[in-house]
Order: structure tokens, then C-alpha cells, then sequence
């Protein structure tokens, strides 16, 4: 390959082991933050799309040297420009109960500048009232409800001879998220569950973190098994998070990052979910796994078929490659408040404050990093 002076084309900018490495680091990032909570479905073609419903980009193929033809193949990555919004949802499916819809417990987005070099992740409440809109595909003529339900909606077959769909609903999700942001497009996403995460933290020898405040667990008692179901709710023994600096296995790290009956209720979780994924990349990192590519896959291989990444036609290592000057250090958890909202005594869901619509505003005009230094509050601390 003949340097082009096309930046990236050129073999100067190609497989010198510190980009590798990077490389490496990015697929880290983008893994683990795709991860969140649980395992990812296949979500197919899910992302919304753009005014035109058109996608961007098609897979590209990754060469190991210069190329013996005058018209060299691109780098994994080349097609993929900033800005960037990924669409990351946590999911609580049952599937021991068929019938079971599936409803998103964490809405995450990762806004990448179109620098490529930095990163922000944020949520969306579970109950944050929306208007969701009509889905023919589930027999859903849309209504005004919370965020969580919108999966439940779309997942819905409306001649009841097929078991709800993730990946379908996923789809009206996705839709519900773009007309309440006025994010357009997702360039990448996933569908998250509950089941594997544990695994792949196990994997890890567990994972580094600091419990910000005592939480006591709905679901599990101390030992790790789960806690029973009664007329009242959960009963028997409860485990307890105690604040500090605690190093925590799979399930316990799962379950701290579930909880929501908390200090600072659905607006806690999103935070020490925040923080968990940042930890774990840390923990990956630290075990210096981007240096060692048998091990890091034998890590991510715990998760079996059950990990897929969405990405429009691009793949994990294309964003690898055009997000090689991430790191973690440059990713900024953001914590966006909001209060409940009620009618006659009776609560309906959450909604933003306004500092935190402005944010979504900035967001989308491209000015993120100035409007975080202004209002630093809304940075949660590292």
C-alpha cells in the first residue's frame, strides 16, 4: 500500500503495536459498555433509522499488510465518522415464564463527538413519561406512558400466537427514545438481560468498586441465592452493600447495580450502573487484557452466542478502529436529575429538569464539553 495522504490509509498510521493496543482498548470500551448489565440479544435491524431510513456504512474487512494492488482496502473503521450515539438497554426478561413481556430496566446513551476521542454515557429513567408511539407491527396505536413499557408494547405479537419479541420491541423502544431526545439516529445499540453478566465478571476475577452509599438488596440474600417471593414482595434475609471501597463477585456486582429501592431511587441505580461499567473496563484494562488477545477473547467468550453487537453493518472491530483514541479515562459519566411527576395523588412517572433537557439540547448542538464545565454537577465524580 502507497501512502495516500489520506490520513488512516496511509501504512505510517497502520498495526504499529501502540495502536494495537489501542485498538485494542477501544473494543474494551465499546464491549463492556454494550454489555452493561446483562448479555446481549441480537437485535437485527433495530436502530432507528435516519429521515430517509437509509443505514450508514457497510462492513469492511481489516488487512494484515500493504495491500499488492493499486486500490488498497480500507481500515476497519475508515467509513465510520463522529458524531456518535449508541443506544445501550438493560432488560428484565423472565424467561422461565414464556409469557413473560420484556421491559427496560436501563436506557443508556454514549455520545461520542465527532473528535472520536472522548465519550459521555448517560440515562433515561425507567419510568420517565413518554409519548410512545403507534406501532402497527405489535397492534400498538401508541399512548403516553413510561419509558419502560414501550418495550413491553412493541414485543407484543397483536394475534397472540407468538410470544413476546425483544428484538421487537427493542424497535418501538428505540423509536420512543429518538422522538423524546430528538436524537435522529443511533449509530450503534444492544439489547441487554440480566443473565451472564455475572459470568463475564466472575471471568474477571471479579471487579473493583466504590459503594457510594449502604444498599440493602430486594432480590438477594447474603449468601447469593435469591430472596423468596411473597403476597408482600421479596422475603427472608437481605444482602447489604455497605459503603466503602468493596470488591465484588458477578452476581454481587449485578445486583448492587440492580437496585432502585434506594437513597435517590432510579436516579441512584443509573449511577452505580454508570460506575460499574467504567470499573469493569478499568479491571480489563488493569489486567493489561488488550495486550493479550487469547485472554481477553477466552473473558468475553463466557458470554457464549449470547453477545451481539448491532452496528448497522459495522463491527466491533470497525468501531475499534475509529474510536482508537478512547480511552477510559476520556469517558464521562453524566447524571441527569429529575423529580416524580403525579395526578390527584397518584404517581405517574419521572420527568427531566429542566437542566437536564438543556443537556439533550447541547447535546445535539455539539456542545457537551462546555456545557459540563458549566454546570458540573451533572459530571459524576470519577
Amino acid at each position: 500500500m502507497t501512502d495516500t495522504g489520506q490520513g488512516r490509509a496511509g501504512p505510517s498510521h497502520r498495526w504499529r503495536p501502540a495502536r494495537r493496543i489501542r485498538i485494542r482498548q477501544a473494543a474494551v470500551i465499546v464491549t463492556v459498555v454494550a454489555l452493561l448489565a446483562g448479555t446481549a440479544y441480537a437485535t437485527g435491524a433495530l436502530l432507528s433509522g435516519g429521515d430517509d431510513g437509509s443505514t450508514t456504512g457497510t462492513p469492511l474487512t481489516s488487512a494484515a499488510g500493504p495491500s499488492p494492488t493499486a486500490s488498497p482496502t480500507p481500515e476497519p473503521g475508515a467509513g465510520i465518522t463522529g458524531p456518535l450515539n449508541l443506544l445501550l438497554v438493560g432488560v428484565d426478561t423472565r424467561i422461565s415464564e414464556p409469557g413473560w413481556e420484556p421491559r427496560s430496566d436501563a436506557v443508556l446513551i454514549m455520545h461520542i463527538p465527532k473528535e472520536l476521542d472522548r465519550a459521555y454515557l448517560f440515562s433515561l429513567p425507567r419510568d420517565l413519561v413518554v409519548d410512545i408511539p403507534a406501532f402497527p407491527k405489535a397492534g400498538f396505536p401508541g399512548e403516553r406512558s413510561k419509558l419502560t413499557h414501550a418495550m413491553s408494547y412493541g414485543s407484543r405479537d397483536p394475534d397472540g400466537r407468538e410470544p413476546p419479541s425483544t428484538a421487537q420491541g427493542y424497535e418501538l423502544l428505540a423509536a420512543t427514545v429518538s422522538r423524546y431526545t430528538r436524537i435522529n439516529r443511533f449509530d450503534a445499540g444492544g439489547v441487554l438481560t440480566f443473565g451472564g453478566f455475572d459470568n463475564l465478571v466472575d471471568a474477571l476475577g471479579g471487579v473493583d468498586l466504590y459503594i457510594d452509599q449502604r444498599v440493602v438488596s430486594q432480590h438477594r440474600r447474603p449468601d447469593g441465592t435469591h430472596r423468596a417471593s411473597g403476597p408482600g414482595g421479596y422475603v427472608g434475609p437481605q444482602m447489604v452493600y455497605e459503603k466503602g471501597q468493596r470488591h465484588l463477585s458477578g452476581w454481587q456486582a449485578l445486583d448492587y447495580a440492580r437496585q432502585r429501592y434506594i437513597t435517590g431511587g432510579d436516579y441512584a441505580r443509573q449511577r452505580h450502573q454508570q460506575q460499574l461499567i467504567k470499573a469493569i473496563t478499568w479491571k480489563i484494562l488493569s489486567q493489561e487484557l488488550p495486550r493479550d488477545p487469547v485472554r481477553l477473547d477466552q473473558v468475553l467468550n463466557t458470554l457464549g452466542q449470547a453477545f451481539t453487537f448491532e452496528g448497522r453493518g459495522q463491527r466491533v472491530v470497525d468501531f475499534a478502529f475509529a474510536l482508537s483514541a478512547l480511552s477510559v479515562e476520556a469517558m464521562t459519566l453524566v447524571s441527569l436529575p429529575g423529580h416524580g411527576v403525579g395526578s390527584g395523588g397518584n404517581y405517574l412517572g419521572e420527568q427531566l429538569d429542566e437542566i437536564s433537557r438543556r443537556f439533550l439540547t447541547e447535546l445535539r448542538a455539539g456542545n457537551v464539553a462546555d456545557f459540563l464545565a458549566a454546570n458540573p454537577t451533572l459530571v459524576v465524580p470519577r
